[in-house]
């Protein structure tokens, strides 16, 4: 376990006293308040006195907060596809991703709710600088992936941090969660980066890519949002993209996006969690003896391929799209007073006189729908 120390999350026996250290900083104290409106200090304090594990922190405290963010910014969350799940059972969870801490909290109270194994999940050592959002990503099974490293320091990191993800899923039975990609997708068109399933597979030793993959049980998640609150805070990454210009984040951008992700208007928010993928489907491709970097391509696609299938589709996704192409195709899937709502939310959000930047905000919800259509036309 030495290997692991710099990225692993809390063990158990360290919850109490990490909790007790930082109980009353202003943001841990903000928090415990906001997710117990109706109780004293003295008595937030006393929950906190009896969580003694990261299981303890996560369902007593944890899901009571995300249950108050939905109350408080969502028309609600729905999930399906879990039943399919077993409650013993170790999975690798990889989804698209919106949000930076929503995505995998949304997701385990999923799980906790269906009485499965909830997640260990990967977050970028760049978005916890702060020490109390150190620990609440270690208290809360955030295990650290190491960012701005030297190619070489790059290599030994993925290494470790494969066989990490490895133990966890194999030898504590633990879930893992990782997004499919490095960083969140701004522009809705989620596809997996290989880089990715190259890293998961450092770990696999003498088994083959295919055999190993199939062990550890990968589920892709759709996660769909009806209403990205950080999709205007986007935007300047994305129009930067466009012009292919470097973009460069502002101090406080991150920290900023939590914020607007947690408590930003969010509409419908639903999670569909995958068939695992097949392990029949896995022997077929070993048998192509096609090349390892065609095999990850190949597995990369499978994955995009539920994902895109997954995804819940709301009206504001068929709407963009029909604004994009100056047509009403998708009519069928919105009503006129819904279209009206998101051209209002269009106006408040980007300038009309920059076409690239209309174009940009309505790719962000349209790509979803785009995405399925290539998908099904792809079936013909």
């Amino acid at each position: 376990m030495s290997n692991f120390e710099e990225i692993r999350f809390y063990h158990d026996e360290e919850v109490q006293d990490a909790l007790s250290q930082y109980i009353n900083h202003p943001m841990v104290k903000a928090l415990l308040q906001f997710t117990f409106p109706e109780k004293s200090f003295e008595e937030i304090k006393e929950i906190v006195s009896e969580c003694n594990s990261i299981r303890d922190f996560q369902t007593k405290i944890i899901y009571n907060s995300v249950k108050m963010v939905l109350e408080k910014s969502s028309e609600g969350l729905t999930y399906s596809g879990f039943d399919k799940l077993k409650s013993d059972e170790s999975y690798m969870f990889i989804s698209n991703h919106r949000d930076i801490i929503l995505d995998t909290s949304l997701l385990n109270c999923a799980l906790y709710e269906q009485n499965l194994i909830m997640t260990a999940s990967a977050i970028g050592d760049n978005l916890v600088k702060k020490p109390f959002l150190m620990l609440l990503s270690k208290i809360n099974r955030n295990f650290l992936v190491q960012r701005g490293l030297s190619p070489r320091e790059m290599l030994r990191s993925s290494q470790n941090l494969s066989e990490y993800i490895k133990h966890l899923l194999l030898e504590e039975n633990r879930s893992v969660w990782m997004a499919q990609r490095e960083g969140r997708t701004k522009d809705g068109n989620d596809v997996t980066q290989q880089g990715v399933l190259k890293m998961l597979a450092m770990a696999k030793g003498d088994l083959s890519i295919t055999e190993y993959f199939s062990k550890i049980k990968i589920v892709p998640v759709a996660i769909s949002y009806e209403f990205d609150p950080t999709d205007v805070l986007k935007m300047p990454e994305l129009m930067a993209k466009r012009m292919e210009e470097t973009y460069t984040k502002s101090a406080h951008e991150d920290f900023n996006s939590i914020l607007k992700g947690a408590l930003g208007n969010k509409g419908r928010i639903h999670i569909k969690a995958g068939e695992v993928l097949d392990k029949a489907w896995f022997e077929q491709l070993e048998g192509t003896e096609i090349s390892v970097n065609d095999q990850l391509k190949e597995i990369a696609a499978a994955i995009d391929r539920k994902i895109h299938k997954n995804y819940k589709l709301w009206p504001a996704n068929y709407i963009a799209c029909d604004l994009l192409n100056n047509n009403e195709a998708h009519g069928q899937h919105y009503t006129k007073k819904e279209k009206r709502q998101f051209e209002r939310r269009l106006t408040r959000r980007v300038d009309f006189k920059n076409s690239l930047e209309v174009n940009s905000y309505l790719l962000m919800y349209a790509n979803p729908v785009i995405n399925l259509e290539a998908l099904n036309e792809n079936k013909v």
